[in-house]
């Protein structure tokens, strides 16, 4: 009868071994990169234990919470709470996963960056700091870089700190995590709702380059190029213009996407080299003249194909100018301050 009792014993024996296996076949197996549903059962100083299934709980250290700076796990998490978490890392030599809830902020803010993007949206951001190329800011979480050139405003920089202010995207490349932002673009494209070519504006004039002058009209700058100060050739703005000087200018273009205005006063001379000799009656003739430049760009949208005038060549030949300007004399605001743009995260 014994013998028996241990022959059956024996032949129904489960090992040491065979339990292990038994669990393995019947526990999840978690990877880096997976998302999962997990509960917070213990909030430590620096750091939270979670229950997400596994034979040990998981760790999520403190810098890992958030996309933000966090102090405090209480300020993110609470016990018993469920949320789903990413895997940061394999097991340790205790069997335990490491969880990140940043990194999950993280994909689903370049997400949400990238589609604001794609809908060309304004964001309205604070500036937090600013360095020797521009200014910082955050966008979804993630820090975004504002060139100097790409800030358009009279104060200078580190007075920004804590001003809000509208933005358009210039980059979004979360390959390469960087984020950067325009906002003189923003304040063109709002300003240019409310303008149109062939409209004559005043401005000031805030700064001379060897081939054009800057005009302030209204909080946004536009370019007179030298090709469309006159009909007479001249050999540099600073033969015209002075800095801080009041100027009526025509809108020729309104660009944008690049966020470009351009002007010309040549188009309301009314006789070749009234700019230079005689600027006044330039002036007082400047709503005559355009509505004339209208009349002539009405007609070429109506397909009516009068002969070209001196007025037409000098467009002409400023375009082509203009986009020469454009892409030798004016870098990307981007490559100027190539080594001055931070991660949009920082790891």
């Amino acid at each position: 009868m014994v013998n028996q009792k241990s022959t059956a014993l024996t032949d129904i024996g489960f090992t040491h071994d065979d339990f292990a296996a038994l669990l393995d076949k019947y526990d999840y197996h978690f990877s880096p990169g997976d998302i999962v549903p997990g509960t917070v059962f213990s909030i430590e100083p620096r750091g939270a234990l979670i229950d997400i299934g596994a034979k040990t709980a998981a760790y999520i250290p403190i810098q890992e919470m958030s996309i933000n700076r966090v102090d405090s796990p209480e300020e993110v998490l609470q016990s018993n709470e469920i949320r789903e978490f990413y895997i940061l890392s394999d097991e340790n030599e205790e069997g335990q996963l490491t969880l990140s809830i940043r990194r999950i902020e993280y994909m689903r803010a370049w997400e949400r960056v990238r589609q604001l993007q794609a809908e060309d949206a304004t964001v309205r951001s604070g500036v937090f700091a600013t360095n020797r190329g521009g200014a910082l800011v955050r966008i979804e979480g993630l820090r975004g870089f504002i060139p100097g050139s790409h800030i358009s405003t009279r104060k200078p920089k580190e007075e920004l700190v804590g001003e809000e202010l509208p933005l358009k995207f210039l980059e979004v490349d979360e390959e390469r995590n960087r984020l950067v932002l325009s906002h003189r673009r923003a304040l063109v494209e709002r300003k240019m709702n409310r303008l149109e070519v062939g409209e004559v504006v005043i401005g000031t004039v805030r700064g001379i380059k060897p081939y054009g002058a800057f005009i302030d009209i209204g909080g946004v700058s536009g370019l007179l190029h030298i090709s469309e100060i006159s009909h007479e050739h001249i050999d540099t703005p600073h033969s015209v213009f002075n800095v801080n000087d009041e100027v009526k200018v025509m809108i020729i273009d309104l660009d944008a996407e690049r966020g470009r205005i351009s002007l010309s006063t040549k188009q309301l001379e009314p006789e070749p080299g009234d700019m230079i000799k005689n600027r006044d009656l330039v002036y007082d003739k400047a709503e005559e003249m355009a509505a004339k430049y209208r009349e002539q760009l009405l007609a070429k949208q109506q397909g009516i194909a009068p002969a070209m005038t001196l007025s037409d060549e000098g467009e002409v030949a400023a375009e082509e100018v203009a986009e020469e300007v454009a892409e030798e004399e004016i870098p990307s605001a981007i490559e100027a301050v190539e080594e001055e743009i931070p991660a949009a995260i920082e790891e």
